[in-house]
This record gives C-alpha cells, structure tokens and sequence, in this order.
C-alpha cells in the first residue's frame, strides 16, 4: 500500500521498510523469470526483423525506472489525496463502509487478473487462513484507525505523524528482536518527535480526537509490521510450492478477509443504521472518487512491484519517504487547510527527517 491505507495493498506495502528487501527479491525473481522468456523469444524469432531499441535514460535515469516510480508515486498520493477527499468533502460519516466497499473492489479487480492470467493467487485454505487471520485483524485496526485519523486531521500533520510508526516499530526491533540501529536512525527519530510535538502544539485544527486516531494508528502499523514478519515464515508450510506469500495473493488474503471484521466494525459504529440515508451515496462526484481511490489502491500493487523491478529496496524506500512531501504540500493547497510559519517549519523538518531516516535505516 502496500497500499490501501497506505491504501488498501498499500497500507502493508508502507508499513515498514523491511518489507521491501522480501519485495525486492521476488522482483528479482521475477526478473530472472522474465529474462529467460526473452532469451527463448529471441531463439523462436531468429531471422525475424529485430525489435525496436528500448528508450533511453532520461537526465541519466533509465526510462523505466522513471516511469514505474512516477506510476508508483502518482498512485500512492492520489489515494491518499482522494481518500480524504471522500471523507472530508462530502459530509459521509460512514468511514467503516467506505473502507468495506475498498476492500470489496480490491478483491473483485485480483481476482479478474487472476482470470486474465495476469497473476497467480494462493488458494483459501483453512489452514493458511487461521495462520493469516491474527495479522489480518491488525491490518484492519490499522486501516481503520487511519481512515478516522485521516478524517479529523490534516493532511501535513497527518504525515507527520504517520512517521511516527517508524519509531514505535524500532522500538520493536530493540526489544523484541535485538535488532541495533546506528546513533543517526536514533537522531532522525528524535528529529521526528520534535516536530510532531511542535507541529501539533500550532496546529490551528487540533483535534484530541484525530489525534488519538493517528497515535493508535502508529501503534497499529508497527504491530502489523512487526508481527508479518513472523507469520511470513510461517505461511511457508501451508503455501502452494512452500514458497512466501506474494504481494497479490496477500492483497486478497487481507481483503477478503477483512470484510467480516469491518462488517463488525459497521454494526459496532452505528452505521448501518444510517448508510442508506447518506447525501453523499448518490452523489455521483462522491461515487467517482470513492471507485477511483480504490483502484488506485490497488494498482499500488502493481506499480510497486513494477518500481522494484526497475530498482533497488533503498531507492523504493527513500522515494516513499520523499513522497510524502508533495502529498503533504498539494493536501494543504487542495483543501485550503489553515498553518502557520512554525507549524509549517515542523512539517518540512519532521518530513526531512523522514527521508533522512530511511537513508541511515538502508545503512545499517
């Protein structure tokens, strides 16, 4: 995400950097795989006029890497952009339905590229699943504390914030796992908390309320990250081939099973009382862009194996974090969210802090 959340991929897609070196080698993979298809190509067309050149690099990057990251990027904050666009703009009050029907679409459009043969998904099995559930339960928290989060706050401070994850997830490491970070990591997230504090403190739209979404979100988003990594391991023995779970079959695995939680989570918020009394459902601007921020959703998936393909886990890695800054610019201008100089300067240093962290976390 991936990204939902993140987008609805998207959300495990962002979670943690250390995913993406898992990402990375099955990209490899996939590129080993693609490689020998073209020697076999290139054996069957013998004789046959020679394919067009490939472009060329662009101001020295190689076209497409250009081009799946600006995919990747241009995906990633359109949803975001679009997510808070729905629930901010149109007065719709049932966060938990919207996030269901996200859910829904993404499992209807793997599921048509499965039939297009386009990609491969693993099997529901009851085993597998019981495996999946815990971390799927999570991953549900953590979408759906961000969707509420993403509500109250603004989008500068919201990314701000969302930062944070980085360091309950340290934190983790350190304890959980034993895993030590140089001085720097430590610094950048020193760094981070400073202008979360001081942004908040001159946050003209404060709100506890959004607030407390977006600490339980942190919270979330480490466990979630924290917790795959076991369960990665452990998928192994019920997958088909024994082999990981894929970045497709984990977006229908966590959609798929997602839905009876929030189905839940929509009966304990009260909003199947009043969802069919909502303005904002037979609004057609609102239909539009609740439908196109979920395939943006999913096509994150797509885009960041594509990007990876292309790339390196650190390059992937540091773009994510450099990306946040101009979701964060075009939320404020888009929405017309109110700042100041000092809580604008700690949005520029806490996102600065960001992509410095993921420069010294690639290091260690």
């Amino acid at each position: 995400m991936p990204g939902v959340v993140s987008s609805l991929l998207p959300a495990h897609a962002h979670a943690d950097e250390d995913l993406d070196e898992e990402r990375a080698e099955r990209a490899a993979l996939l590129s080993r795989s693609s490689g020998g298809a073209k020697q076999v190509a290139h054996a069957d067309t013998a004789g046959k006029p020679a394919p067009q050149r490939k472009p060329g690099p662009i101001a020295g990057i190689p076209f497409g890497a250009l081009v799946s990251g600006v995919c990747y990027c241009s995906a990633s904050a359109s949803m975001v952009l679009l997510n808070k666009h729905a629930l901010a703009s149109f007065n719709f009050t049932a966060p938990n339905a919207l996030l269901c029907f996200q859910c829904v679409l993404a499992v209807v459009l793997v599921k048509l590229c499965e039939a297009a043969g386009v990609v491969k998904l693993q099997p529901l099995k009851p085993k597998l699943i019981a495996v999946w559930f815990p971390v799927n339960l999570i991953f549900v928290a953590m979408l759906g504390t961000g969707f509420y989060a993403l509500k109250e706050m603004g989008i500068g401070m919201f990314s701000v914030w969302k930062q944070l994850a980085n360091l309950t997830t340290a934190l983790g490491d350190l304890f959980l796992f034993k895993k030590t970070y140089p001085w720097p990591v430590w610094a950048c997230l020193a760094l981070m908390i400073a202008s979360a504090v001081v942004g908040a403190s001159t946050d003209a739209r404060f709100s506890w309320v959004g607030y407390s979404w977006q600490i339980a979100n942190c919270l979330f988003t480490s466990a979630y990250a924290l917790h795959l990594r076991s369960v990665m391991d452990r998928v192994t023995e019920y997958t088909d081939g024994g082999g990981k779970m894929d970045e497709f079959s984990m977006v229908y695995y966590n959609n798929l099973l997602s839905i009876p939680p929030i189905l839940v989570l929509m009966w304990f918020f009260g909003e199947y009382e009043g969802l069919t009394a909502q303005i904002a459902l037979r609004n057609p601007s609102f239909q539009i862009v609740a439908m196109i921020g979920g395939i943006l959703g999913f096509a994150i998936s797509f885009s960041s194996l594509w990007f990876l393909s292309q790339t390196t886990a650190t390059i992937y890695s540091l773009i994510g974090s450099l990306n946040k800054i101009p979701i964060a610019i075009v939320g404020m201008l888009a929405f017309a969210e109110p700042t100041n100089p000092k809580n604008l300067g700690s949005i520029v240093i806490g996102l600065g802090a960001g992509v410095m962290f993921t420069q010294y976390k690639s290091k260690k």
